[in-house]
């Protein structure tokens, strides 16, 4: 090999992009501008990395599918990075398939890993981590394996399952300072640090705490009749009944458990389930109607009961009713949980991955850039969001892919 190529190599894999421009930045034949590429992508020129590395395929040819497949898979490792979410999947599945046919084990795992990440980045958790149950790391080198056990931990967190999450933290932990990147272990503290930050807040007879993500998930793993806000669910002992597509009900829901064991009033419950002021007979009536299809949907859950001035909330065989609310109250806060990740996004982006259509993403964006929640920078096609981080606060449970229970 090239005894400069060979060193630009070392440079990028030690997380040194400058010390691998300094021996390839002038040159124009085919590894070289993928190591440009790469080197430009750590450097955060995703536009310029994305065009070196293509000219770098198409500089290969087809006769070095090797070199090719890799390229692929530094270009989707661009595309994630900045968000660009609408890369065809197949591409890299194929450049995988071959990296494994010659015997690139290194850089087909790395290849699978990006599909697993980008799989949990658009809320496909159940076949993302049957993806990953059939990769074996330990005969990886460390930033694999760091990669491995991050992604093992991203998918426990989404599914609340803490205890493995802090496991596989602290295997990342170990594999990041074996490979000596100082990016790759910033990564994994600042990953890690989701659980020793609020994640919701308790409303418990009309106070209110802030709870960790083990606390929340030792709370729906109670027999707690729990009214869930992060994901507009129902729940008790293990059952959950998903109201995420019945905001009314939800919405009366929430205010019943909120108020438990007192009742709510009906005017207070058409004002804010119906948005309306001035409550007439039609309202009233509706509210009869949704009460009554709140209480089909409960089961056996819950009963709610007529009071003189309203209705109270009454959980079968007397369980207390527990609130868990965002911790922050925000109208659209799984948008913000995901800009707010710290790369880029695209509206394309985050349509796919908020299950929304482009249109309404692009107007909730531009509603929070007026408010100063989101910012823009680019034009057209190239144009990217981005938010402030969630100061002081852990954004899983905001994020839009359901969380399970074990």
């Amino acid at each position: 090999m090239d005894p400069l190529i060979k060193a630009a190599a070392q440079a990028l894999a030690a997380g040194d992009p400058l010390g691998a421009l300094k021996r390839v930045a002038l040159r124009g034949d085919a590894p070289a501008l993928a190591l440009r590429g790469i080197a430009m992508a750590q450097l955060g020129d995703f536009i310029r990395a994305k065009a070196l590395v293509r000219s770098a395929a198409r500089a290969f040819g087809s006769k070095q599918a090797v070199a090719r497949a890799r390229c692929v898979v530094a270009e989707a490792e661009i595309a994630l990075a900045s968000r660009d979410l609408a890369w065809p999947a197949k591409a890299l599945g194929a450049a995988r398939a071959t990296l494994e046919a010659h015997g690139d084990r290194a850089n087909a795992a790395h290849a699978g890993y990006l599909e697993v990440r980008r799989l949990v980045l658009i809320g496909h958790i159940d076949e993302a981590e049957r993806m990953l149950g059939t990769f074996d790391s330990a005969p990886l080198p460390p930033v694999l394996r760091a990669a491995h056990q991050l992604m093992v931990a991203s998918i426990a967190l989404r599914r609340l399952q803490v205890n493995k999450a802090r496991a596989a933290f602290t295997r990342a932990r170990h594999a990041a300072r074996a490979a000596e990147i100082p990016a790759l272990i910033a990564e994994v503290e600042s990953a890690s640090n989701t659980l020793n930050v609020p994640a919701a807040r308790l409303i418990e007879r009309g106070e209110q705490r802030l709870l960790l993500l083990d606390e929340v998930e030792a709370l729906l793993m109670s027999n707690a009749f729990v009214v869930d806000a992060c994901r507009n669910v129902v729940q008790k002992s293990g059952t959950a009944v998903s109201l995420a597509r019945r905001p009314v009900l939800f919405n009366l829901a929430y205010q019943l458990a909120e108020a438990w064991p007192a009742d709510v009033s009906r005017d207070t419950l058409i004002a804010r389930a119906f948005r309306t002021k001035d409550a007439d007979d039609s309202h009233r009536a509706r509210l009869r109607v949704e009460i009554g299809r709140l209480r089909t949907v409960l089961g056996t859950l819950a009963d709610i009961s007529a009071t003189p001035r309203g209705f109270a909330l009454a959980p079968r065989d007397g369980q207390e009713v527990r609130v868990l609310a965002r911790p922050v109250d925000e109208t659209h806060a799984a948008m913000l949980a995901l800009l707010a990740d710290g790369e880029s996004w695209s509206s394309s982006a985050l349509a796919l991955a908020l299950g929304a259509s482009q249109r309404t993403v692009q107007r909730t964006l531009d509603s929070l850039a007026a408010v100063g929640k989101a910012q823009s920078f680019g034009r057209g096609r190239a144009r990217r969001w981005m938010a402030p981080p969630a100061s002081g606060f852990a954004t899983t449970l905001l994020l839009p892919s359901p969380v399970t229970l074990n």
